[in-house]
């Protein structure tokens, strides 16, 4: 790394419970450094007005940083300025594709394949459209040994009456990364559509969404270093152009009449009312400080602290970790484990008590880790950002043997 990035992060500068905070929970949210915070300040400070609405400067300027928070993201994700939409978050996008979408594809007897894996974001929305439309959701079970969806799983769900494939690209409990040209090329096989969820993606890799060649994508700025209440809709034009508007309003409109109504084209289209200009310039900020650091580097450095995670995880006795515990294979940015006979509540609430901040729970992952069969179907997950340290995967590493004495065991 060009420098220490924690340094970048005034959240990180803070002790918790008399330690030295670790936190180790970006697959949730990541914490946002100077440069955003200063962006989103600036915008408020200079310029504040509504975007798209008023001719004097302020709302020009506005406009502007709004319109050009737009073309950074674009250019970030391998996408076009029209095929680019501001959200609320990844949730949001997912349901407007699921709402509007969806139902000009769907019918009685048709299909959606998704992942077992799937964030409950990229899941409920789809349950609740096959009930309504009398369709069928099907799973793509994955190995239990690896976290990989085997050939034979895609082969066997996807097929003529599929419409939908969706997906997420990396997984937020077992950090794999699943076989998207294969998905891709299986829905294109029988006239699917793709919908992949980047949210765990795109903090850790260079995404290039049109060599990708998915039909949808969905992401979040809070896990990409930048503010909550932004997010993005990616969809090709085409698709986009036939979908029909999720909200109805201001600033989507080409013109009204007193029985009709025009819309503008995307992504105004889809943008209806005032939208969040500092979460755009924030999330552009954010881009800007991604590429400040440099894919390469990212990858090395979160590579390294990765491998050396799942290898003391393994290392220590009376820990689980889920999915692939192979060191050498490939994880993005999250590591989830068990630690024997304690609930994953306790174990956080105990490290927490030496400042390191981990997830616990079911991670909006209920059907992955019942069909996992893990212990009180719930885990402990670490999740990792391009701020954390060597010493901050020691720390974790050294005080997790500590949960199970303070519960009382004797190992």
């Amino acid at each position: 790394m060009p420098h220490k990035i924690a340094d970048d992060f005034p959240v990180l500068n803070q002790t918790v419970n008399g330690n030295r905070l670790v936190y180790l929970d970006s697959g949730a949210t990541s914490m946002r450094p100077v440069a955003v915070l200063q962006a989103i300040d600036d915008f408020y400070k200079k310029e504040g007005a509504n975007p798209h609405r008023g001719l004097y400067d302020l709302a020009q300027r506005s406009t502007e940083a709004y319109d050009g928070s737009r073309a950074v993201v674009a250019k970030f994700i391998g996408a076009d300025y029209e095929e680019t939409i501001f959200t609320r978050n990844a949730s949001e996008s997912l349901n407007m594709i699921a709402y509007c979408y969806a139902p000009l594809v769907l019918t009685k007897g048709s299909n959606i394949v998704i992942p077992i894996s799937e964030h409950h974001s990229n899941l409920v929305p789809w349950q609740v459209l096959c009930k309504s439309h009398g369709a069928e959701l099907r799973y793509l079970y994955v190995d239990k040994s690896t976290g990989a969806i085997p050939d034979s799983e895609i082969a066997a769900k996807i097929d003529k009456n599929t419409k939908i494939v969706a997906f997420a690209h990396v997984s937020n409990v077992l950090g794999v990364m699943f076989p998207l040209e294969k998905l891709v090329a299986a829905a294109k096989a029988v006239g699917a559509i793709t919908v992949a969820d980047v949210a765990q993606s795109v903090p850790h890799m260079k995404l290039d969404l049109h060599a990708l060649d998915v039909d949808f994508a969905a992401f979040s700025g809070h896990k990409m270093y930048g503010p909550m209440g932004i997010g993005v809709l990616y969809g090709k034009r085409k698709l986009l152009e036939e979908m029909p508007p999720f909200l109805y309003g201001g600033d989507m409109i080409e013109d009204v009449r007193e029985q009709e109504t025009d819309f503008l084209p995307p992504p105004s289209k889809f943008e209806a009312g005032t939208q969040n200009g500092g979460g755009a310039v924030g999330i552009a900020a954010a881009v800007n400080y991604i590429e400040s650091i440099g894919w390469d580097a990212i990858e090395k450095h979160e590579k390294a602290l990765m491998t050396r995670l799942i290898a003391g995880l393994n290392a220590l006795p009376n820990v689980t970790v889920i999915g692939n515990n192979d060191p050498d294979a490939r994880r993005y940015g999250v590591a989830a484990f068990n630690i024997d006979g304690v609930h994953p509540h306790d174990a956080a609430t105990i490290l927490n008590d030496y400042g390191i901040a981990i997830r616990a729970g079911k991670h909006c992952a209920h059907p992955l880790l019942s069909y996992l069969d893990v212990e009180f179907k719930a885990c402990c997950r670490a999740s990792l950002g391009i701020y954390n340290t060597e010493e901050d995967i020691e720390k974790l590493l050294a005080t997790i043997p500590e949960v199970r004495r303070r519960m009382n065991f004797v190992d």
